[in-house]
């Protein structure tokens, strides 16, 4: 994939259903009692992982215009036929792994060689604290082998890091247990899972605790999937960055633990308005505008503690943005995007430093001096689609050919992201 220097983007732009809630979404109807029917679910290859999982497991599922899911029930999934492959899908193995670990049946869960370096040991042991038999690796990475157990065991945990994996993966463990589990977060993470299932949550010396009865029965339901504010940031960012430009993203989610990027671009000085914020199914919606003047004057800063957890997709293109901007870029507290789909510390560092900037390199993320001009590059995607698309919006800005060198693997999240970037070029 070629890419150069444009002059300006303009136009709307429909981005595709949210990842984390159809993944979420998916898994929830399996669990419930009846058809499901579900508007915009993302298609792309992570969340493909977790319908053929679910299919393996015995659950009917029809994708046409909309998605049709027939719950089985709590207690309703079958012994699946083989090992069951999350492909590139952190989100399907940990969230999944909850439902399997309260299964009476034995299955094993794996993925492909990214997702076999990903750490799994942060959701193997809370679980066994609940009765569960789970094993990973001798590194405590997948393949997981679950064995069945007839039920699990309520308790109490504090997240050890802030997950929202862990924290839905236990959520779903909670479901097979007899009481009440308890689940505490010191810092706040993406709260779709407990939004859908509607759990009680509640503020208890400064810490969120969220509630799961075991046994609850889950209705079918009509779902509706919000775009993605995820995906949405590659555009947020090319918009802010690239002089004159207007662009409109539609029916973006705007839950507020995943809009952390947008408060951050604000401080740098990016003009984003928000419009048409309603609610749906739970989750706030809105159309994002963003508008860049003739002169980009944005002002770096620092980015750590708290506000990681909820930006933590979105740094890659932060980093874009911090790139061209005034000041000092520094990113902390981050150590957690070195167990991505790829190190993205390393796959940033490596790629800004290609394309001009030079980086310094933390155990826990990288700080720099934003210059006014980037040059193109041949860059490295280390299979990763928030690289590849961070990269590419890059490239938009650089001075002569930027050349992504694996454009495909955007698939995982954003299929139609290089058709969408074409039409706001004409």
């Amino acid at each position: 994939m070629k890419l150069s220097k444009v002059k300006k983007l303009k136009g709307v732009i429909y981005p595709p259903g949210d990842k984390s809630i159809s993944h979420r979404v998916a898994l929830i109807s399996a669990l419930s009692t009846g058809e499901n029917l579900i508007e915009n679910f993302l298609i792309a290859d992570d969340t493909l992982s977790t319908l053929n999982c679910l299919k393996n497991l015995g659950v009917e599922i029809e994708l046409s215009d909309k998605l049709r899911i027939k719950g089985k029930g709590l207690k309703g999934l079958k012994k699946p036929g083989s090992v069951l492959n999350a492909g590139n899908s952190g989100t399907t193995i940990r969230l999944l792994s909850g439902i399997l670990a309260g299964q009476n049946f034995d299955s094993e869960i794996t993925g492909d060689d990214s997702l076999r370096r990903r750490p799994m040991m942060r959701i193997v042991k809370p679980l066994r604290m609940m009765g569960a038999k789970i094993e990973a690796s001798v590194d405590g990475t997948p393949p997981l082998k679950i064995f069945g157990v007839e039920k699990l065991n309520p308790i109490e945990y504090e997240l050890e890091i802030p997950s929202a994996q862990v924290k839905s993966c236990l959520i779903f463990a909670g479901l097979y247990t007899d009481g009440k589990t308890k689940i505490i977060e010191k810092i706040p993470t993406r709260d779709h899972t407990e939004r859908l299932l509607g759990l009680k949550t509640y503020l208890e010396d400064s810490k969120k605790i969220i509630e799961v009865d075991g046994g609850q029965k889950i209705e079918a339901k009509n779902y509706f999937v919000p775009n993605d504010i995820s995906s949405s940031a590659f555009f947020i960012v090319a918009g802010s960055i690239i002089p004159e430009s207007t662009l409109v993203i539609k029916n973006v989610g705007l839950n507020p633990t995943r809009t952390g990027f947008i408060d951050v671009l604000k401080r740098m000085g990016a003009n984003i308005e928000v419009e048409n914020l309603r609610e749906i199914a739970n989750e706030l919606v809105g159309d994002v505008i963003v508008r860049s003047g003739k002169d980009i004057e944005l002002k770096n800063l620092t980015l750590s503690g708290d506000i990681i957890p909820n930006i933590i997709d979105e740094i890659p293109i932060l980093a874009v943005a911090g790139a061209v901007a005034h000041g000092k870029f520094e990113v902390r507290d981050a150590v957690d995007l070195r167990n991505k789909e790829s190190d993205r510390i390393k796959a940033i560092v490596v790629n800004l430093r290609k394309m001009g900037i030079d980086v310094e390199e933390y155990e826990d993320g990288f700080a720099f001096e934003g210059v006014k001009k980037l040059k193109g590059a041949l860059i490295e995607t280390f299979n990763d689609h928030r690289i590849a698309m961070a990269f590419s919006i890059a490239g938009l800005i650089a001075d002569g050919e930027t050349i992504i060198d694996n454009p495909n693997c955007v698939t995982i999240s954003f299929p139609g992201f290089y058709d969408v970037l074409k039409n706001l070029q004409n």
